[in-house]
């Protein structure tokens, strides 16, 4: 309602929001929800199949490194090469 007050400040009510240990895909066409294993290395998209590797902060809170380009790069690949398939049959 409005009017309403609550006892928390802006920024406390905003941390309740925050996840842990968890970070999005960076595929801006997937933005996925990835929870890493903890002390893995590489963590999977289970969404878009894009790998990234990971580094740890601290004991339960991961940071994406960056992506794993071998793997990334045969998925773009194999996309790509599906989509001209589809191109030359519509020809």
């Amino acid at each position: 309602m409005v009017g309403e007050k609550s006892d928390l400040s802006t920024a406390e009510s905003l941390g309740k929001t925050r996840t842990y240990g968890k970070f999005r895909c960076h595929n801006p066409t997937c933005m996925g929800r990835l929870q890493p294993e903890a002390g893995a290395d590489k963590v999977k998209c289970p969404v878009c199949s894009l790998e990234f590797r990971v580094s740890w902060v601290k004991e339960g809170f991961p940071r994406i490194r960056g992506p794993v380009w071998d793997v990334n790069r045969k998925i773009a690949q194999d996309a790509v090469a599906k989509r001209e398939g589809k191109k030359d049959a519509t020809e």
